[in-house]
């Protein structure tokens, strides 16, 4: 009876997250670097089922592009955030701002840019793909480069600021405040690894010759994938769980 309990409850939230745009497509980029990793695996490390990993590999390429047609209405939503956060006036630190202005910049680049990719591939417009691609490609691995930069930064400070004279005491530092300091550190981290993961496979997808460019086979590309998935899956319902 728990266990049907258990499963309930997890459909529900499953279908709780398919009803945002936010929590398809995390779903879809989940399961189509699953498919990759897996079918990479079947194809270059059993040949007997070299069929079935073909398959999965086509259907991860089915669903990568069905979340690059999805984001053809990502613009809007991005601009009013780039327009909200401004030059960062909330925030403290200098670096801090300026590499994530840099960031919602080159965020807001990368989608006109692969929108004319897709529409070259779609032969709806008369233009090379290859080079908006690879122009999509750069703005996606600096914005990337920009958030690990953000997210050692913000560690190093809360590590900091808790480790410092003036948190010596507890006295002088409320629980609650320092539960969410050190919950903020978790977060910055898991974002770290994310980025990081994502920034690798960005570079392999630039033009040959780029440091590994081109180097990575698919099952790792999509174990890549995957751990930056699944850490956004896990962040995202740590989110939820935790909102009033």
């Amino acid at each position: 009876m728990a266990a049907l309990s258990g499963l309930a409850a997890a459909l529900s939230s499953l279908a709780s997250a398919l009803e945002s745009y936010r929590g398809r497509d995390r779903l879809i980029r989940t399961l189509g670097y699953c498919c990759q990793l897996v079918g990479g695996v079947l194809v270059e490390r059993c040949p007997a089922r070299s069929e079935v990993g073909t398959r999965l590999l086509t259907l991860s390429s089915q669903l990568s592009h069905c979340r690059t047609v999805l984001r053809l209405f990502d613009d809007v939503a991005m601009f009013i955030y780039t327009k909200q956060y401004g030059l960062g006036a909330e925030e403290d630190d200098i670096f801090v701002r300026c590499v994530s202005v840099l960031g919602n910049l080159a965020d807001q680049l990368y989608y006109p840019c692969e929108h004319i990719a897709w529409a070259a591939d779609a032969q709806i417009l008369r233009v090379d793909s290859a080079r908006w691609w690879t122009l999509s490609t750069a703005f996606w691995g600096l914005s990337l480069l920009l958030g690990i930069a953000r997210s050692l930064r913000m560690v190093l400070t809360l590590r900091r600021r808790l480790r410092g004279p003036a948190v010596a005491f507890t006295s002088r530092l409320p629980r609650s405040k320092r539960r969410a300091m050190e919950a903020q550190v978790r977060s910055e981290v898991l974002t770290l690894l994310s980025n990081v993961a994502d920034l690798a496979n960005a570079v392999h997808w630039l033009p040959p010759g780029v440091l590994w460019a081109g180097r990575f086979p698919p099952w790792l590309v999509g174990l890549l994938g995957t751990i930056s998935s699944l850490l956004s899956v896990y962040q995202a319902g740590r989110a939820e769980a935790t909102t009033p």
